[in-house]
């Protein structure tokens, strides 16, 4: 399986077309969400996803927190096939990505509960009561990359 993080511009037509094709797959197909993928925000983000040949088998993207300063959000996050780790290395690699391309001080998720002891195995923490978005239960939750300098 191939790692790649780009920013939008550095995408290829093939990529972007894989993207959206697996997210509608997971988020429309499998999760019943109706809603419109296309939000302008992937134009400020930075694509993390695994090939499997051209296919998109995992995928995240991460943009900067509009609210905090110094944090990047991941959202959109996917795996074609559960059980096979590609979540974990997805969640490593991109982290790994992310500090490098973006240098944020935390990362934020808006998770959905049943993933929670995923997450908190890849040292996120909840920072949140659980709500529901798209009648799906979510809890948000952060990773703090660098310790406070106070």
């Amino acid at each position: 399986m191939e790692f790649k993080s780009k920013f939008f511009n550095e995408l290829s037509a093939c990529e972007i077309y894989e993207i959206l094709k697996s997210r509608a797959q997971i988020f429309v197909v499998e999760q019943s969400i109706k809603y419109v993928d296309m939000d302008d925000i992937d134009y400020e983000s930075l694509h993390i996803f695994c090939l499997e040949g051209s296919r998109v088998a995992a995928y995240f993207r991460a943009y900067p927190k509009r609210d905090e300063e110094n944090t990047v959000h991941i959202g959109r996050v996917l795996t074609l096939e559960h059980g096979k780790g590609h979540g974990k290395k997805l969640l490593k690699n991109g982290i790994e990505a992310i500090k490098e391309k973006m240098n944020p001080e935390k990362l934020y998720i808006e998770a959905q509960s049943h993933a929670i002891g995923f997450y908190e195995r890849m040292g996120f923490t909840v920072c949140s009561d659980e709500f529901t978005e798209e009648g799906i239960p979510h809890v948000k939750m952060e990773l703090k990359l660098k310790e406070d300098e106070r």
